[in-house]
């Protein structure tokens, strides 16, 4: 091919593109379908295909559209249809996914496939609608509240750890990593226990954290660590466990894809116990109910121990603080910065955390929103919250004295990446993330002397043969395909 319009160009652009799909390149693939629908803007299939490609990247508004623009051009194109109900899903608008299905099952009356979508897409927006009539219940009750810990028992065939005198120990943590490292399951009494405790330590905390590192001290941050447990204790392994002289603070995303969800959630939770002022947890978008739902930790919860205890899960994750403050010079978030300018700390302050997140405001800003190389800000390539320019970094740091933001929420190859003239660090910590992707991990080490950050990059390492999404929602299973 000797330029971007040689003859035959068109026919093979696609033939690219599925080349660089089977291999999983989908930037690439994304890349080619942009160049061939260039010479060939009416083509629904490669809208169609691309959408595909947005979709196991992540970017469910350009899926979204893509799938739109797909439909619009052809309205007998089947997979239009699939692909967008599988953007809507991905973005919690489970009614206009089920409108999707049903055109689908209309014009497919015998498609098994399609029906078995309808029907499962069908439930969920009904199982929607009963939560939403009881979260309108003032006096909801916290599953706290019904849980008799106490009159739980641990069978004498149980050889694993416990909490000593209900406490969480050194001992028990590195037990409990152990046991978790041989695939064993720990006691609902113990995961109970936990879970109790952490919530109420987390709500005690502000939605904005503040903490002062001394000249001699040292923060280790990590990104998104998505349910990759071996992953997780790697970490460890190269960088220390945390302690008293050796914090952690980790930015969200600690559950979904990853089929270890609840190992890592436990683990982290539990050093939060074990070091509650020197061991930091923030919120990220898949701290959520909706994302939990599609993503596998409902259902991973659910299959490892019962759904009272996702229940509770989900009330604790409310808890989690939003952003946190390092020497009043670094704030570190899981998604970004703001929709709108003149946001200040104290309204990060001032959010009531404690709820499933809002689809605007500066809450749903912190947790979804990305950086983008131009100035000023544009529609989010997620369909949720917006991505903001080098302008906007640099005007929120000026209003606020502070030097730079660190966020996580994006894959990254190296594992992190400096943009923004230095003023906007991402930082992500799940390698080969979901087993396909092949980048590295990294975490990132700030001293109170400079708060210069040193990067310190690591790779995947084998976990047991158990593929991630095990335990997400079938219809979000059977859309990436």
């Amino acid at each position: 091919l000797s330029g971007p319009r040689a003859a035959g160009s068109s026919v093979l652009w696609p033939l690219h593109s599925g080349i660089v799909f089977l291999n999983k390149d989908y930037e690439n693939a994304i890349k080619y379908y942009t160049e061939a629908l260039e010479i060939n803007p009416d083509n629904a299939i490669y809208f169609g295909n691309r959408s595909l490609a947005y979709l196991r990247t992540e970017c469910y508004g350009y899926a979204l559209a893509d799938a739109t623009h797909a439909v619009e051009l052809d309205k007998n194109y089947i997979k239009g249809y699939y692909r967008r109900a599988t953007s809507n899903m991905a973005l919690g608008k489970f009614k206009a996914a089920l409108k999707d299905y049903e055109t689908v099952v209309k014009v497919r009356p015998n498609d098994k496939d399609a029906k078995m979508k309808y029907q499962e897409c069908s439930k969920i927006v009904k199982q929607k609608a009963f939560e939403r009539a009881i979260a309108s219940d003032e006096l909801k009750r916290s599953v706290v509240d019904s849980l008799d810990i106490e009159s739980m028992t641990i069978e004498d065939d149980y050889c694993g750890p416990k909490l000593e005198d209900g406490k969480v120990t050194l001992t028990f943590m590195k037990e409990m990593m152990k046991w978790f490292k041989e695939q064993k399951k720990l006691h609902r009494k113990c995961a109970y226990q936990i879970l109790v405790q952490v919530k109420e330590v987390l709500a005690k905390l502000p939605s904005l954290v503040e903490i002062t590192l001394k000249e001699a001290d040292k923060i280790t941050i990590c990104g998104d660590t998505h349910g990759q447990y071996y992953d997780l204790l790697n970490i460890f392994e190269l960088n220390g466990l945390p302690s008293e002289t050796n914090p952690y603070l980790f930015n969200g995303d600690f559950v979904d894809r990853g089929s270890f969800s609840v190992e890592v959630i436990l683990t982290l939770f539990g050093f939060k116990l074990l070091y509650p002022d020197c061991f930091h947890l923030l919120r990220g978008n898949h701290e959520t109910d909706n994302m939990n739902q599609m993503y596998g930790f409902e259902g991973e919860v659910k299959a490892k121990y019962t759904p009272q205890m996702f229940e509770l899960f989900s009330e604790v994750f409310q808890w989690l603080p939003l952003a946190q403050c390092i020497n009043g010079k670094v704030l570190v978030m899981h998604g970004g910065l703001f929709s709108e300018d003149g946001i200040t700390l104290e309204d990060i302050r001032k959010i009531n955390r404690n709820r499933q997140p809002p689809d605007s405001g500066p809450m749903c800003d912190l947790l979804w929103s990305d950086p983008q190389p131009q100035d000023g800000r544009s529609v989010s390539k997620r369909g949720v919250s917006c991505q903001f320019g080098p302008d906007v970094t640099r005007k929120f740091l000026e209003q606020n004295k502070l030097e730079y933001i660190i966020r996580s929420h994006e894959v990254k190859a190296e594992g992190y990446e400096v943009t923004h003239a230095g003023k906007c660090i991402t930082v992500f910590s799940a390698p080969n993330y979901c087993d396909q992707i092949g980048n590295k991990g990294a975490y990132i080490h700030l001293r109170g002397s400079n708060l210069i950050p040193e990067f310190h990059q690591f790779t995947a390492v084998p976990h047991p043969n158990v593929k991630p999404m095990a335990y997400a929602n079938t219809l979000m299973q059977l859309g990436m395909m």
